[in-house]
């Protein structure tokens, strides 16, 4: 596999060669706002944004390297939407390199916000729409309806490739309580994206979500996203499983932990999905089983902790309390009524009321099994298919992925890197054609 050099990164898009099909790159980089950006530790009031010189300097040179590397998509966190030179800076250097531009910012007067940028030569925009999650974090996603100007050629004849782009940055987990917050603000994503394809009837498209999902591969939001079908990148084009979470990084937070959470995640269009909401509860039961195993308790003890005294099956009235003792009700971050009871009606396979031993172990304490279950029946369900059922499509398949700056890819955080808290990712993609069944 060849590599993406530090100092001749792809201008992809544009690198076609004769009788092979173009490839394309996504950037996602969250470029830390000034007003975030703390100059002086002892004092944490001393912010860049205070230091026109500082914060344009640092932007110049990232607005340098991007256009250096010429990505076909550029996604940024953290953009200071609220600092209207900064914003003129971004879109006559973006717009003067070919890029159209569209940006969001977080609500409540935050302050920062998102920026899509593609390459008009190579992309038309089908549409654009934003989404704004009206929770605790003010947090805001972007997504992208485009068209490739060049059609995927097979076989003498041309598909028109189509693709759905997301950009957004989740809330940092400050608590445990906030953990739960991530995760319904990705299950919001996928609801709008999915609810998007329902009223403009489209046909299963590519998805690319970037950003910073401030969690990393042992999270819960990782998993969820994996259990939709979603493929990390980075990970695809190294080959790593999920055992290999230490290898790299990409942030280095106001903590100083360094951690890996920054991704360009990709759905093709034949990669089976579960229904969102079976996943989403899945997820949830994942997140009760991970509070309860961090006090040692075994399936026994989950489940006695889950019932009403003196009975033998779990009632949703101890199914609640349980969850409320767990902080995942009860507080203005917790789950709704609603979700609770799609939980439980999730949990509540037979539909009586109340969950025995069997069931609780079926539908909470042993989902990872389950998943295993559900992926050998879907692998069934393929080969008893007719050919006859053939409908062709676009797809990607990742080709490479760096991180820079390259100490990243090895785990380690540079301590001369100042571009950033967080290293940009660039991903490399080929169309390729794909047979729905």
């Amino acid at each position: 596999m060849g590599r993406i050099s530090r100092t001749a990164s792809y201008a992809i898009a544009s690198s076609i060669q004769e009788n092979q099909q173009p490839c394309i790159t996504c950037t996602t980089f969250n470029i830390l706002a000034p007003i975030y950006k703390r100059l002086n530790q002892e004092d944490q009031s001393c912010r860049e944004s205070d230091y026109k010189a500082c914060w344009l300097a640092r932007n110049q040179r990232i607005l340098n390297w991007l256009l250096y590397e010429r990505s076909s998509i550029i996604c940024l966190q953290e953009f200071w939407i609220g600092n209207e030179e900064l914003v003129n800076l971004y879109d006559k250097r973006l717009g003067d390199a070919g890029y159209v531009n569209f940006k969001l910012e977080r609500t409540n007067n935050r302050g920062d916000g998102l920026l899509i940028a593609v390459q008009k030569e190579y992309f038309t925009v089908v549409n654009y729409k934003e989404l704004h999650f009206n929770d605790c974090g003010d947090r805001v996603a972007q997504l992208l309806h485009v068209e490739l100007a060049f059609p995927f050629s097979h076989q003498n004849s041309d598909i028109t490739q189509e693709i759905l782009i997301v950009n957004t940055h989740l809330l940092f987990p400050h608590d445990t309580s906030l953990s739960l917050v991530r995760l319904h603000q990705v299950y919001k994503i996928l609801q709008y994206v999915e609810s998007y394809q329902k009223e403009k009837q489209l046909k299963p498209l590519p998805i690319m979500l970037c950003g910073d999902w401030n969690g990393s591969k042992r999270g819960h939001v990782y998993k969820f996203l994996r259990s939709q079908g979603f493929v990390s990148s980075y990970d695809a084009a190294h080959h790593y499983t999920d055992a290999d979470a230490h290898k790299w990084v990409s942030h280095r937070n106001h903590r100083g932990n360094i951690c890996a959470v920054d991704f360009i995640w990709l759905l093709n269009p034949d990669k089976y999905q579960k229904l969102l909401k079976t996943s989403w509860s899945e997820a949830v039961f994942g997140m009760f089983k991970y509070l309860l195993r961090k006090t040692s308790q075994t399936e026994r003890d989950a489940f006695a902790f889950l019932k009403v005294d003196k009975e033998d099956c779990i009632t949703y009235s101890g199914f609640c309390e349980a969850l409320r003792q767990l902080n995942l009700i009860g507080h203005c971050h917790g789950l709704s009524v609603e979700k609770t009871k799609d939980l439980w009606v999730q949990a509540d396979i037979n539909g009586n009321g109340a969950i025995d031993y069997k069931e609780f172990l079926q539908q909470i304490w042993n989902l990872e099994e389950s998943d295993q279950r559900d992926d050998m029946k879907n692998m069934q369900h393929d080969e008893g298919r007719n050919d006859s059922e053939e409908e062709q499509t676009i797809g990607f398949s990742v080709k490479n992925a760096v991180l820079f700056p390259q100490e990243v890819e090895k785990g380690r955080w540079p301590e001369d890197y100042s571009l950033s808290d967080h290293a940009r990712l660039i991903v490399m993609f080929s169309p390729i054609r794909i047979v729905r069944l």
